[in-house]
């Protein structure tokens, strides 16, 4: 198998052809990983989520990473590692047209609400659904490739 860098634009077209990521954050030193579904735009990822600990660890510690990742098997994949920085939006008058932007790219993608949305149990009925989207700015992003077989 041979394995080498990818090149920045590369990376950067891989990020944008896929939706689904693993993200990984941090508090007091103890690293947390959960999926997301993400939409791309110039230098940002916007994601979307319901209050909880992926957004308890963010606001406490904005660094993130995500892991982009394509897997045909054990001699040909490619995987994109994107080092980040977290900006919630709120639903502000400041924000309101990047938040547009958020929610629209992301409702390009069939369910793409469905992996920050829900919960392993039963959530109380609420009026106001507490929605938070959020911006992933992207700081450095490197990737690798895999393909064939040495033998």
């Amino acid at each position: 198998m041979i394995i080498r860098e990818m090149t920045h634009n590369e990376c950067v077209r891989m990020v944008a052809e896929h939706h689904v990521a693993q993200m990984a954050c941090a508090k007091d030193n103890v690293p947390y990983v959960v999926p997301i579904h993400y939409a791309h735009s110039g230098s940002r990822l916007y994601a979307f989520s319901m209050p909880g600990k992926k957004l308890d660890i963010l606001h406490a510690n904005p660094r993130a990473c995500v892991l982009v990742e394509a897997f045909e098997n054990k001699h040909r994949w490619k995987s994109v590692v994107v080092d980040a920085v977290f900006h919630e939006l709120p639903d502000t008058e400041e924000l309101h047209n990047e938040r547009l932007k958020a929610w629209s790219l992301l409702s390009d993608d069939l369910d793409w609400w469905e992996p920050g949305a829900l919960k392993p149990r039963p959530q109380p009925t609420v009026a106001v659904s507490p929605h938070v989207f959020f911006a992933l700015e992207i700081e450095t992003l490197s990737g690798r490739e895999a393909k064939g077989d040495t033998s």
